[in-house]
C-alpha cells in the first residue's frame, strides 16, 4: 500500500550544517497495517513522515501510495490521499471557525467547496452524530470556535477530521506529545478505535515507548537516517516498552564507544 524505495534526503548539502536525514530508507507497508516509527532526536523519523506527506521532495528514491507514484507530487496533491494529525493540537484547523464548519470542510475534502451551502441541516445533523461518538460532549459545542477548545478536545476533533473520508494513508506526527497525560491517554484510545474500525493504513511517529509497545502491529526503529530494526509478527507482539528502552540504551552506548574510539585514533594519528 505504501512503498518507500531507497529514500535519501540531505539538508544544507555542501555546507558546514549538512545533515544526511535519510540514508536509503526502504519500507513496504501493507494495507490496513499500523506501523509505529520510533527513534531518538535526529534519527530521521519525522523527516520520513514529512517526506511521505510531501513537505519536501526527496533527493533520491521513490514513494508510492495505493499504487500511485507520488514522488514528484506536491503536498497539496498528496493531501487528497492522506489524513494527517500534527503534534500541535492547534495545527490543521481554522481556529476562528466553528467546530461544525471545520468538520464540514473535512467532510468535503476533495469535493467542491462553497461556504454558502457548507452546512445544510442534513450535514449538520451528520456532523453532530459523528462528534457524539467521541464521548466528549462536544456535540453540544458545534457552534463554538474550535480555537476555544482544550488541546485534547481539539486533537480529538482533528483526528476525526483527518479520517472523515477514510484516507488511503493516515499520518500521526507525535500527535499526543503536546498533551497532558490524561488527554494523551484519551487520544491514544480514540486512535485505536478509529484505526481499527476503519482498518486504516497508519504510519505513526512517537517518542513514547509505551505507545510504541501497545499501538499497532509493527515497530520500525530508526537511527541516523536509517532503519535500524523492523519488528513485526510474533517478535512485535512480545515486545514491551522496557525492551525498546533497553535497545535505545544499547545504541547510545555503542555510539559513545564509537566516539571514544575515534578520539583515540585521532590522538594516535597526531
Amino acid at each position: 500500500m505504501l512503498q518507500l524505495n531507497e529514500l535519501q534526503k540531505t539538508f544544507f548539502a555542501g555546507t558546514l550544517n549538512e545533515v544526511a536525514a535519510l540514508r536509503g530508507v526502504s519500507l513496504q507497508i501493507e494495507e490496513g497495517s499500523f506501523v509505529t516509527v520510533i527513534g531518538t532526536n535526529g534519527s530521521g523519523k519525522s523527516t520520513l513522515l514529512n517526506a511521505v506527506a510531501g513537505s519536501f521532495y526527496v533527493d533520491r528514491g521513490a514513494i508510492s501510495i495505493a499504487g500511485q507514484d507520488v514522488t514528484k507530487w506536491p503536498e497539496h496533491r498528496r493531501a487528497a490521499m492522506i489524513g494527517r494529525v500534527f503534534q500541535n493540537p492547534f495545527s490543521g484547523t481554522a481556529p476562528t471557525m466553528t467546530v461544525a464548519e471545520n468538520l464540514a470542510l473535512a467532510a468535503r475534502r476533495g469535493l467542491g467547496r462553497g461556504l454558502g451551502t457548507l452546512l445544510p441541516a442534513r450535514l449538520h445533523n451528520e456532523l453532530r452524530d459523528r462528534v457524539a461518538t467521541l464521548n466528549m460532549q462536544l456535540e453540544m459545542r458545534m457552534n463554538n470556535p474550535i480555537g476555544t477548545l482544550s488541546g485534547g478536545q481539539r486533537q480529538a476533533l482533528t483526528l476525526l477530521m483527518a479520517t472523515w473520508r477514510r484516507p488511503e494513508l493516515l499520518l500521526l506526527d507525535e500527535h499526543t506529545a503536546a498533551l497532558d497525560p490524561k488527554s494523551a491517554d484519551q487520544i491514544v484510545r480514540l486512535t485505536e478505535q478509529i484505526v481499527s474500525e476503519h482498518r486504516l493504513t497508519t504510519l505513526m511517529v512517537t517518542h513514547s515507548m509505551q505507545q510504541a509497545a501497545t499501538l499497532g502491529d509493527r515497530i520500525v526503529m530508526m537511527n541516523k537516517g536509517s532503519v535500524l530494526a523492523d519488528y513485526s509478527g510474533a517478535t512485535r507482539r512480545h515486545l514491551r516498552a522496557e525492551d525498546l528502552v533497553r535497545r535505545f540504551d544499547e545504541i547510545r552506548r555503542d555510539e559513545q564507544l564509537d566516539a571514544s574510539a575515534a578520539e583515540v585514533l585521532r590522538a594516535n594519528y597526531v
